[in-house]
């Protein structure tokens, strides 16, 4: 799996699940990494998806940490999910719209 995918929300992990073309079963897990994966294929890119337990940026790094712990093959991460928009002098970004 080269591509991790993070979601903070579940409705988040349940739009990601839909957008996989293949979904893979589960692999065998560490008892110590509490998260919960979902391993599939977009396109050509074995991706596995997790869902944050809890939101903030701590236990987003912890999450993080221990999935390239499993996953050692991961070679991207993206953080996919609803924000409520970044503020900005130079920018109008609204809820809604998509910020790389």
């Amino acid at each position: 799996y080269t591509i991790g995918w993070i979601c903070a929300l579940d409705i988040e992990l349940a739009a990601a699940q839909e957008m996989l073309d293949e979904e893979h079963q589960p692999l065998p897990q560490d008892a110590s990494d509490p998260n919960s994966y979902t391993l599939g294929r977009v396109g050509e890119h074995n991706t596995v998806i997790m869902v944050l337990g809890l939101t903030g940026t701590n236990s987003a790094a912890s999450a993080v940490a221990q999935m390239k712990l499993t996953f050692t093959s991961v070679q991207f991460g993206v953080l996919v999910g609803i924000g409520g928009g970044v503020p900005s002098a130079k920018a109008d970004i609204r809820l809604g719209d998509v910020v790389v």
